[in-house]
C-alpha cells in the first residue's frame, strides 16, 4: 500500500499560562498551505484520510476531504509528543525567541518519553497499513511522528533528525509481506506558491 504521512500547516503561536494544553489552530498561513497540499493532491487516487485529533492536523486534513469527498478518521496514535504541552511554538519562531531550547530540539531533545511515543506512533501506523493493503492512504499528522515513522522504516533508531516543512508530503511503500520503504521525504513543490 501507499502511505502518505502529511505534515501539519503552520500553526498559531500559543503560550498558555494556565498549564492547559496549546492545540493550537492554523494560522492564516497554515490554512493557505493545507489549501495548496489539497490542491496538489487533488487528482491522486487516496482511499482513506486519517488525521491526528489535535486541531493543526485534522484542521489540515479538512481541504483535502472536502476535494476528495472523504471522511477524515481521527487517529490519536499519531498525535504529537508535545500533545500535552502549555505552549506551542513554531519552530522557526523558538529559534529567535529560545535559541537553546530549539537547538535541544533540532538535535532531537524533547521533554517527554520519546520512546513510549515512538512505539505509540509505529504501532498506530502499523495497524494503519495493515487495514489498509492495496490501498493509498493520507495521514495529516507532525514533524516528530514523520520523523519516528522515517527512522522506523530507514532502521534507525527512532529520533527527531530531519525537520519537515509545513503541510510537506512524505510517501511510503508498505509491502503486506513486512518491507517497507521510502518514496520521498519533505515533497512541497505545492508551497511555491503560498505566501510567507
Amino acid at each position: 500500500m501507499d502511505l502518505l504521512l502529511i505534515r501539519h500547516g503552520l500553526p498559531q503561536h500559543i503560550e498558555n499560562t494556565d498549564g492547559r494544553p496549546a492545540n493550537p489552530p492554523l494560522s492564516e498561513r497554515g490554512r493557505q498551505q493545507a489549501q495548496s497540499m489539497a490542491d496538489w493532491l487533488s487528482g491522486e487516487p487516496i482511499d482513506r484520510l486519517y488525521s491526528s485529533p489535535m486541531i493543526r492536523a485534522s484542521e489540515t486534513a479538512q481541504p483535502l476531504a472536502r476535494r476528495l469527498g472523504l471522511e477524515i478518521e481521527l487517529d490519536p496514535g499519531v498525535a504529537e509528543y508535545d500533545r500535552d504541552a502549555s505552549s506551542y511554538v513554531p519552530v522557526e519562531r523558538l529559534k529567535e525567541v529560545d535559541y537553546d531550547r530549539w537547538l535541544r530540539l533540532m538535535q532531537g531533545e524533547t521533554d517527554t518519553d520519546f520512546e513510549a511515543f515512538s512505539g505509540q506512533v509505529i504501532a498506530a501506523l502499523e495497524a494503519i497499513v495493515e487495514q489498509n493493503r492495496g490501498k493509498t492512504v493520507a495521514v495529516t499528522c507532525h514533524g516528530g511522528v514523520i520523523n519516528v515513522w522515517t527512522a522506523h522504516v530507514i532502521g534507525f533508531r527512532p529520533r527527531l533528525f530531519f525537520n519537515p516543512d509545513y503541510t510537506s508530503i512524505n510517501r511510503y511503500l508498505c509491502a503486506s509481506s513486512g518491507e517497507r520503504s521510502v518514496r520521498t521525504l519533505n515533497e512541497a513543490v505545492h508551497l511555491r506558491d503560498v505566501q510567507g
